[in-house]
């Protein structure tokens, strides 16, 4: 679907002029599950694919040891106003730990990761390439690390300008 390696990762600068209606869904700590269903009715998730898969280079290096572990990358777009407004790439180890998650078939990933107090989120990276932004932060289950990237597509802004002026 994507290469994050296009893509210059970063801890966020305040300093940074990111313009806001980016920042306000870029760093955003809640789930953005949770808030592209408030933003739309008709809220889905389209799964482009779920296998095992290599990640790229600078996924492996923030999920950490990974040593004789099969990695699963689910792919999925997300979909409001029945256009994709976000891709999210997840790297999630074949462990103990995952095995339930990986049945998720098309519900939001999100869902489990926020819902759950015991898995905790790690710092949170943004990238930019191009005109496009970018979010990635890992996610604790006992022992095992997951990685979510999330693309903020153009379509977001677009609808999220076309449905602002609309409830004025």
């Amino acid at each position: 679907m994507f290469n994050p390696d296009k893509f210059k990762w970063r801890v966020f600068d305040p300093k940074e002029k990111i313009p806001e209606h980016v920042s306000r869904w870029l760093l955003d700590s809640q789930s953005l599950t949770h808030k592209l269903k408030e933003k739309y009715n008709d809220f889905r998730v389209n799964v482009l694919s779920q296998e095992q898969n290599s990640p790229y280079e600078c996924e492996l290096k923030l999920l950490g040891s990974t040593t004789n572990l099969k990695i699963i990358v689910r792919e999925v777009e997300l979909i409001g106003s029945k256009t994709p407004v976000v891709n999210a790439r997840s790297l999630i180890p074949l462990t103990d730990d995952t095995k339930d998650i990986l049945k998720i078939g098309s519900r939001p990933l999100g869902e489990i990761l926020f819902n759950d107090p015991e898995i905790k989120r790690g710092h949170l990276e943004v990238g930019s390439f191009n005109n496009s932004w970018a979010r990635r932060s890992t996610f604790t289950i006992s022992k095992t690390n997951l990685l979510v990237t999330e693309i903020f597509l153009e379509s977001l802004y677009c609808l999220l300008y076309t449905s602002d002026a609309a409830d004025e």
